[in-house]
C-alpha cells in the first residue's frame, strides 16, 4: 500500500470543505469559491484560509461558516488542530482571535452579538430545506408521482424509491436536511417547516410558493458570485483586483438573519 503523502491529507481537508454550506445561499464554500487555501503540516495541523463576497459580510455569517469548516475538519481521525483564518473582511481580526481562542461567537462579540447563532442556523436550515423538498416535489410530480401518494410517502420509502440520477440526487439532498424538522408526524417525508404533514390538495400551490424561495436563493447566490469575481481574481486566491475593498464607508452588520 502506497504511503499517505501530505497531498493526500490536503485532499481529505477539500471533501471535508465540500459539506459545509453559506448558511444562506445552500450551496458548498467550495463551489462558491470562499476557501483559497489548505495546508497540511507534517504534525498533522491543519491551516484553512477563506474569503467572503464583500468586505462587509455579516459576522454572524462569516463566524457560523469558519466555525463549521474547523468542526467538519476536526471529524478526520488524524487531525491534531485546525486554525481557521478570515482575510479581506472588516471584523477579521476579531473573527480570527476568537476563532484561534477557541471562544463563542457571544464571547467574541460581547454586547455586539444580538443572537444566538444557533437560531441564525436553524433559520436558514429551514429555507435550505424548503429549497430542497420545493425542487424535489416539483421533480416527483413531473414524474407522474400523484399528490395523493406524495403526502403519505415515510422517509424510508422516499429513500427507497426507483429513480432516475436526477431524481435519486435531489432524494439523497433533501433527506440530508428533512432531520432539521420534526412532528407529530415525523416518519412522514415531506412536511412544512412546522412539521406539519402536507396535504393533497393543496399540494401544487405549496411547491409554487416554494419555488420562490428558490428564486429568491438563486438571486442572491447569482449577487455573491458576481461581487467575489469583481473584488477578486478567482484564479488567484486572496488577490484582490483593487488596492482597497469595495466600500468601507458602512458599517458591516455584526448579525443578519
Amino acid at each position: 500500500m502506497a504511503a499517505v503523502t501530505i497531498a493526500d491529507l490536503e485532499a481529505e481537508v477539500w471533501r471535508a470543505l465540500q459539506t459545509v454550506t453559506d448558511p444562506e445561499l445552500d450551496e458548498s464554500v467550495t463551489d462558491l469559491k470562499f476557501v483559497t487555501r489548505v495546508d497540511v503540516d507534517a504534525d498533522h495541523r491543519v491551516h484553512i484560509d477563506f474569503r467572503l463576497p464583500t468586505y462587509w459580510c455579516a459576522a454572524n455569517f462569516s463566524f457560523l461558516m469558519a466555525d463549521d469548516m474547523r468542526t467538519a475538519v476536526l471529524q478526520l481521525p488524524w487531525v491534531r488542530s485546525v486554525e481557521v483564518t478570515l482575510g479581506e473582511h472588516m471584523y477579521a481580526d476579531k473573527i480570527n482571535t476568537g476563532l484561534k481562542e477557541g471562544r463563542s461567537f457571544q464571547d467574541t462579540f460581547g454586547d455586539e452579538a444580538d443572537g444566538d447563532l444557533g437560531e441564525v442556523r436553524r433559520t436558514f436550515l429551514l429555507k435550505a430545506l424548503q429549497r430542497r423538498q420545493g425542487a424535489l416535489l416539483a421533480h416527483l410530480i413531473a414524474d407522474g408521482f400523484a399528490p395523493e401518494v406524495l403526502v403519505e410517502l415515510t422517509c424510508a420509502e422516499l429513500a427507497a424509491l426507483d429513480l432516475d440520477e436526477d431524481g435519486a440526487r435531489l432524494v439523497a439532498r433533501y433527506l440530508e436536511r428533512r432531520p432539521v424538522v420534526a412532528g407529530a408526524r415525523s416518519t412522514l417525508a415531506f412536511v412544512d417547516v412546522e412539521g406539519e404533514p402536507l396535504q393533497a390538495e393543496t399540494l401544487a400551490t405549496y411547491v409554487r410558493a416554494l419555488r420562490r424561495v428558490d428564486v429568491n436563493a438563486g438571486f442572491n447566490s447569482a449577487l455573491c458570485r458576481g461581487l467575489l469575481h469583481v473584488r477578486f481574481d478567482t484564479e488567484t486566491p486572496l488577490t484582490p483586483r483593487c488596492e482597497k475593498p469595495l466600500d468601507q464607508t458602512n458599517r458591516a452588520p455584526v448579525v443578519r438573519a
